[in-house]
């Protein structure tokens, strides 16, 4: 803005000429005296709107002579929208984000809307499991083999009028290869396989556990012939009514789809649905009628052949020494699932690799299964003496007890303590398997548990607590004689106690006593009587053979430890020795050497007759390089002339 200055009189007002006009001050050359005035405005119409009219009285007034305005920068009209059209894409963006996740099953909110599908495993392509790699269930295989046979062939039953089973339950144990058998027939089938857990069905919303089988089974439909597997059952197919109250849960709803998507209205050709479960007692009824579960399959422990074949499989990928023999670990092992069988042979493989081994030997299984029946040895435990001498006669007592009773042959018997807190103990080893048991077995083994007692009161003169356990057991073997197998002569062949059906608790929470208190103190007298028999019997045979008591318990006090082949020398001896257990002992080292040093020589020659062998082949190879290196310098001749 530029501002022109009037002359001033000495009272301040505005000379004007002779013409009444104002004088302007005038510089030396003869130019206006003007100052200059610059505003910076955002808007010079609101400059306009605000002060025009009074720059126009000052100029009128001829205060104010003129002013220059410098015209802003003119902004496009569409930008003062933009403020509003970013918020609108803004939250556009959110809201196909948000439906994005949901529609996605991720997050939060994907969670709450993917509520009632099924989450289903599909099997592993990589670590396909086939029938190969079952062992020691061949008859539970052949019941699956038929299924699988179904899925790939449908058409060769079909022509016969034969329908395949809708519904395989496998039963058993736990570690007996249920979920294995499953995986095998997943790998065989060669069609869709999908697998879930019997607690992904149960959430804490209603009406999901319906919905997710519903999903599982459309899930299914659609892929054809199928096969459904639903590990651990019980979870959701315990009996109905046994809620708290007695009410309806949601559970029960759940199982009711399951009964329903089995055997409902709804078509289910082509799909079929495998189970497993250790508790098939507590499963509701209808789920184990025929049309659902058809055929049902019990997978128990293994037999001998069968833990050997168990051995083999997972023995496959693991280098043992040529003296070990499997069949030997299979009778140690009595009572062992597949799944315990693995774990030892893991546990070798472990402790081999600590001992910096190349090979896994004998007694790195002998040694893991000792770990696993009792635990790590414990040899910094610090024991007194008197500790020490106790523990030496107590497991002497059993072993010699049970030796004499010809019960199962004495492996080991060591007074080192153990992991499970024990501080000795006497194994013993089962030549075969036994599935029944005799009544004089039974009384044995009460006798053979309570010897260590016995030998604590025929050498010390009292009795400590370290045969709890063994009371234990004792009491536990008479009391299934009297109230389960019948084997009492003043009560008779009756069963006295049934199970309680408290589903919801489990069967076994507790038994109900469906007799009179006279009919109780009657089996607690028989109960009394098995034991102190037992007892009277231990002692008696102690006493007979303190010499060997005394032999064994003094051995275990220098060594800690004696095997069952030097126990059964002492015992078979009329008169054992120190000098003859380590005569056997030396025999024993000799032999295992001479068998280490012929190893080593086989060996040695098999690697000399490898290398010779390639040497041979080597020279062969040269010999034909020569003889056709030969050929063709005589071929070049032949064509030279």
């Amino acid at each position: 803005m530029l501002l022109y200055q009037y002359e001033l009189d000495e009272n301040g007002q505005p000379v004007t000429d002779e013409n009444g006009n104002r004088v302007f001050k005038k510089r030396a050359d003869g130019s206006p005296d003007t100052i200059r005035k610059t505003y910076k405005l955002a808007r010079v119409d609101y400059f306009h709107e605000d002060l025009g009219e009074l720059i126009k009285e000052q100029i009128a007034s001829g205060v104010l002579v003129g002013a220059e305005y410098e015209p802003a920068e003119s902004i496009p009209f569409w930008l003062s929208y933009l403020p509003g059209i970013l918020l609108v894409v803004v939250l556009i963006f959110l809201y196909w984000r948000a439906m994005k996740t949901m529609m996605s099953g991720a997050g939060p909110a994907g969670k709450m809307n993917s509520f009632g599908k099924s989450h289903v495993r599909l099997p592993d392509d990589k670590n396909r499991v086939t029938f190969r790699d079952v062992a020691g269930a061949d008859e539970e295989k052949a019941e699956l083999v038929e299924i699988v046979e179904y899925l790939k062939a449908p058409q060769k039953f079909a022509r016969l009028g034969a329908k395949i089973p809708h519904g395989v339950l496998l039963m058993g144990p736990p570690g007996t290869g249920k979920t294995l058998l499953a995986k095998a027939v997943a790998g065989e089938a060669g069609v869709p396989f999908f697998s879930m857990s019997g607690s992904d069905f149960v959430e804490l919303y209603v009406g999901v556990g319906a919905s997710r089988v519903r999903d599982l089974f459309d899930t299914a439909r659609k892929a054809g012939n199928a096969i459904i597997f639903i590990d651990e059952i019980d979870a959701v197919g315990r009996q109905r009514g046994t809620g708290l109250g007695g009410g309806h849960d949601e559970r029960e709803q759940t199982l009711n789809q399951l009964l329903v998507e089995m055997d409902g209205f709804g078509s289910h050709d082509g799909i079929v649905v495998i189970a497993a479960t250790n508790r098939s007692d507590v499963l509701d009824p209808a789920l184990l009628r025929p049309g659902r579960f058809d055929r049902q399959i019990t997978v128990n422990r293994p037999n001998l052949k069968g833990r050997e074949d168990i051995l083999k499989v997972h023995a496959r990928n693991k280098p043992l020494e040529p003296g070990v023999d499997l069949s030997t670990v299979a009778k140690a092992t009595v009572g062992f699932t597949g799944a315990d069988l693995a774990n030892l042979l893991n546990e070798t493989a472990l402790l081999a690799a600590r001992r910096s081994k190349s090979l896994i030997g004998m007694e790195e299984i002998e040694d893991s299964l000792n770990k696993i029946l009792m635990g790590p040895k414990k040899k910094s435990w610090v024991m007194s003496d008197a500790e020490k001498k106790n523990t030496a006669y107590h497991e002497a007592g059993h072993a010699i007890v049970g030796y004499l009773l010809h019960l199962d042959p004495v492996h080991m018997i060591t007074i080192v303590p153990t992991g499970k807190g024990a501080l000795g103990f006497t194994s013993f080893r089962p030549d075969a398997d036994r599935n029944q048991m005799y009544k004089h077995e039974y009384q044995a083994e009460i006798a053979m548990a309570l010897a260590g007692r016995a030998a604590e009161e025929i050498i010390f003169g009292d009795v400590t607590s370290g045969a709890y356990s063994d009371i234990k057991n004792a009491t536990d073997t008479a009391k299934r004689m009297v109230t389960m197998f019948g084997m009492s002569e003043l009560l008779g062949p009756r069963r006295f106690g049934t199970d309680q059906n408290e589903v919801f608790l489990g069967r076994d929470f507790s038994s109900n006593a469906d007799y009179s208190e006279d009919t109780a103190a009657q089996i607690d007298r028989e109960i009394h009587v098995l034991i102190t028999e037992a007892y009277a019997r231990a002692k008696e045979l102690l006493n007979s053979h303190i010499d060997k008591l005394h032999f064994v318990a003094r051995y275990l006090l220098d060594h800690e430890d004696m095997d069952g082949d030097l126990f059964k020398a002492a015992m078979d001896a009329e008169t054992p020795t120190n000098e003859m257990l380590d005569a056997i002992v030396a025999e024993r080292e000799r032999q295992s050497k001479e068998a280490n040093e012929a190893r080593a020589r086989a060996e040695a020659a098999a690697k000399a007759r490898a290398e010779a062998m390639g040497e041979a082949d080597g020279d062969s190879d040269a010999d034909s390089d020569k003889d056709s290196e030969s050929d063709g310098n005589g071929d070049d001749s032949r064509f030279t002339v």
